[in-house]
């Protein structure tokens, strides 16, 4: 948390308009595994490495105790859950010992747990990560278009289509490069929920509806 936000302070002095995700799953954390027969390197990612931490503070935890302290979605916690009780390397044991994961299920650190090797990789299975981000990315932008359409409109009264993209363009151009599509039909949606009307005489006309 701490390097989180030292870098997130950096990044402020450079940029304003510009928005910091973290994509957390795709951090790598080496880990110190001190099981009965032998210590171990474990090569876990960022979320994995918070699972496994917990159990040096407690010998059993609930899923619904993982969930809470790790403040995680369910499907992230299933996924990596699954990966440390289920998958091939068992550094976790499960009650009751099936091959999925549940929201009663409890878990506790194998500390028999042994392999050949001294280091290990525990995979994590794939997310489209960068699929969310974008999606996530594109709503902000369509918040941020309907706010700019909306002023403008508000303080212009009336406006002609071409004026208006114009105007759009140039308000959020200090954030990000506003395709003239997405707001052609940011401005179509604003007038089927009444924010702003077509002119009856020139289609390429709107009114603000206050």
């Amino acid at each position: 948390v701490k390097c989180v936000e030292v870098f997130r302070e950096f990044y402020q002095t450079k940029t304003k308009h510009r928005k910091l995700t973290w994509i957390y799953s795709l951090g790598t954390c080496n880990l110190s595994g001190k099981f009965n027969p032998k210590s171990m390197e474990l090569i876990v990612t960022t979320y994995q490495a918070a699972a496994l931490l917990l159990f040096n503070s407690s010998e059993k935890l609930s899923y619904a105790e993982v969930k809470s302290q790790l403040n995680l979605t369910d499907e992230d916690i299933v996924r990596l859950l699954h990966s440390l009780a289920c998958a091939k390397y068992k550094i976790l044991l499960k009650e009751p010992n099936t091959k999925s994961v549940t929201q009663t299920d409890c878990f506790e650190f194998n500390a028999n747990f042994t392999d050949k090797m001294r280091r290990i990789k525990i995979p994590l299975p794939p997310v489209d990560e960068k699929k969310k981000v974008i999606e996530d990315v594109d709503k902000d932008r369509r918040y941020a278009i309907d706010a700019s359409v909306v002023r403008i409109m508000k303080s212009r009264k009336v406006l002609s289509h071409s004026q208006l993209v114009t105007e759009c363009v140039e308000q959020l151009g200090r954030m990000f490069k506003p395709d003239f599509k997405a707001i052609k039909k940011r401005i179509e949606d604003l007038i089927t929920r009444e924010y702003l009307e077509r002119d009856k005489d020139n289609p390429y006309m709107f009114r603000y509806l206050a």
